[in-house]
């Protein structure tokens, strides 16, 4: 008897307090509160993908880089969330001047709630844009040119162009769509990672020359179930990075966008998979990793407003281009990216930005433009965010190399960044790499 009325006191004082909150709360408090959780945790996902970058780019170098690779991605997200803290919301989400930069908020000056809820969603997006440049310039970068890096394109380079695409600015106000950044965010770290790459020069060993002919090497990485691992990790953290990007967790389409997220990744895996099978008469791990990257890359622009059936179409157009792209970087461009950053991102982030004109539903888009109209504007987009990016890297890393912060020497390239830059070993006692 004891214990039932103890239970009948306590359903009781619930029911109370549930039906007092239920007279004071309004729809619009609950709604805003469900967004907070949910754009919060979104942004703990894509937190998460710095861990995902880390193992990738670990896993397709040579094990006598991992610790360096691993500190590159530490610090670019701590040294990045600072900047972006200081300046960079500010540029990128500050209020308009000719809708070309922001000038307003810097220190998140004046913020509430719900604009630190959008800052801690926003500054896991540039993370994600500084990180993509560490694969590319693998292996032979000095950590402290690195450092200097980090912290102008999270602070400035992301901030200015994406405040022409996502705070009203002008490229937006043509009708330019990017739901979640094939452009805003992996078209800026791809294209600043190839300038990078070229200024850097190639990996020692990678391009040799004889009788005036090149012969590209290839330089394994040491660990592919490590890389697969930081695919799958990327992969889960893609939900909060497209699904998370309907910014309202009472949006009814976030289930959409996570179906046609996965749809893309899964076909861009088999496409790219089967091309490696006929290019190289076998199929390959990485390219198939890959191959499922650039199906995410490839959705993220148009994941809200392309049909579940076209993600399919998109993702295995993009997982045949990731084969050809990265091939074509390496056999006749030259350029070395250890691992395939450039064509992941920035050839898969073209192509994904294209497709919202190509494929998208324009009801959806609300542009008012005509198909071949809204693939002009995702044109230009594309080739104003490469022009911004290619110029300001170009002059980043031109003085970052003139003041000799940009590469280290061959000794240390050949010894390896975890012992020369860092003076430790990632696996210690192991001989398990050669100096080659």
């Amino acid at each position: 008897m004891r214990k039932r009325l103890f239970l009948f006191a306590v359903l009781s004082a619930v029911l109370g307090v549930g039906s007092i909150f239920a007279q004071e709360l309004t729809m619009a408090d609950v709604s805003a509160a469900f967004d907070m959780i949910w754009l919060v945790v979104a942004a703990a996902l894509v937190f998460f993908m710095q861990a995902g970058f880390a193992m990738v780019e670990t896993g397709l170098t040579r094990a006598k880089n991992a610790g360096n690779i691993i500190m590159k991605n530490l610090m670019d997200f701590s040294v990045g969330a600072i900047a972006y803290w200081a300046v960079g919301w500010a540029l990128m989400y500050g209020e308009s001047s000719g809708g070309f930069i922001g000038t307003s908020q810097f220190f998140l000056a004046g913020a509430e709630s719900a604009t630190y809820r959008d800052w801690f969603f926003q500054v896991v997006f540039a993370a994600t844009a500084a990180t993509i440049v560490s694969g590319a310039m693998a292996e032979r970068t000095k950590f402290s040119g690195y450092l200097l890096y980090s912290v102008f394109i999270s602070g400035i380079i992301y901030p200015i162009s994406g405040h022409w695409i996502w705070n009203g600015g002008w490229l937006s106000n043509l009708g330019f769509h990017d739901f979640a950044g094939s452009t805003v965010v992996h078209s800026v770290g791809a294209w600043a990672a190839m300038v990078g790459a070229i200024l850097l020069g190639a990996r020692r060993g990678k391009y040799v020359k004889v009788n005036g002919k090149v012969t590209v090497k290839a330089i394994p990485g040491h660990n592919m179930p490590l890389a697969a691992l930081g695919v799958f990790i990327l992969w889960f953290g893609w939900y909060g990075f497209n699904a998370g990007s309907t910014l309202s967790g009472t949006d009814s389409d976030i289930a959409f966008v996570a179906t046609t997220t996965t749809l893309a990744a899964g076909a861009g895996a088999i496409a790219a998979m089967f091309t490696s099978w006929i290019w190289f008469k076998k199929p390959d791990p990485s390219f198939s990793l890959n191959g499922a990257l650039a199906g995410l890359v490839g959705i993220t622009a148009g994941t809200w407003v392309i049909s579940p059936g076209m993600s399919i179409v998109v993702g295995l157009i993009a997982g045949v281009i990731v084969v050809l792209s990265v091939e074509f970087f390496d056999k006749v461009l030259h350029i070395d990216d250890p691992v395939g950053a450039i064509s992941v991102h920035g050839i898969c982030g073209v192509w994904g930005t294209l497709a919202v004109g190509l494929f998208g539903d324009l009801e959806k888009i609300g542009s008012g433009l005509t198909r071949g109209g809204q693939i002009g504007v995702q044109a230009l987009g594309i080739v104003a965010v490469f022009a911004w990016t290619v110029v300001t890297a170009l002059i980043l890393f031109g003085i970052l190399k003139a003041a000799k912060v940009l590469r280290v020497d061959e000794k240390e390239e050949m010894q390896g960044l975890d012992i020369s830059e860092h003076g430790s070993e990632s696996y210690s006692g192991f001989q398990i790499f050669s100096n080659m």
